[in-house]
């Protein structure tokens, strides 16, 4: 019974990631361009000393999970590495979800310290979600249980950097339920 568990596990797994493809320069821009909708979103862009877009996430889990996605780091509108986003996890959740993820740095030393080569975000880091009507939900990253901040309240929460860095995410597709702790993980690669 468990060995059929982990087959299930895995299959969902091919599933998803195998329908992530090589994310190529428009869905870079296209990316970056919905996010720019986003009325929460466009003062970072302003004031941002750089930020990390990922196209594509893909994410699923039954008892085991994980998330996968490829993204590029940008500082002053230009490419400056590659980046891949990887999340491992192990508690209660099931389903499989696809979304977008752009990360802005405040200043030099939140760029500087994604971009050490390992990076990896806790489990209480927290992400502003934005809809395709750009309307924003507090949750947290990892997690589709949120706080609707959206029009019942009558007006959006103002979004803040915590510890250099703000975190919105756009979901594409999916459903899924975790009540799994763990933290993003991102593997940079400065361009030569």
């Amino acid at each position: 019974m468990r060995f059929d568990k982990y087959l299930l596990v895995g299959f969902i797994f091919m599933a998803m990631f195998g329908n992530i493809h090589a994310a190529q320069a428009d869905d870079f821009t296209a990316t970056i361009e919905l996010f720019k909708k986003s009325p929460e979103v466009q003062q970072f862009f302003k004031d941002a000393y750089g930020y990390a877009v990922f196209p594509t996430v893909g994410k699923g889990g039954i008892g085991l999970g994980g998330a996968y996605g490829k993204g590029r780091v940008y500082r002053d509108g230009n490419v400056t590495g590659t980046v891949s986003l990887i999340k491992l996890s192990a508690g209660f959740q099931f389903g499989g979800q696809a979304f977008s993820e752009m990360i802005f740095f405040q200043d030099e030393r939140a760029y500087s310290e994604f971009t050490s080569g390992n990076f990896e975000f806790d489990a209480t880091a927290s992400a502003v979600v934005i809809t395709a009507g750009a309307q924003a939900q507090l949750g947290t990253v990892g997690n589709t249980a949120g706080v609707n901040l959206g029009p019942a309240t009558g007006h959006q929460q103002a979004t803040r950097y915590s510890q250099g860095m703000a975190v919105f995410v756009h979901t594409i597709g999916g459903l899924m339920y975790e009540a799994a702790l763990s933290g993003q993980k991102f593997l940079y690669k400065a361009n030569q």
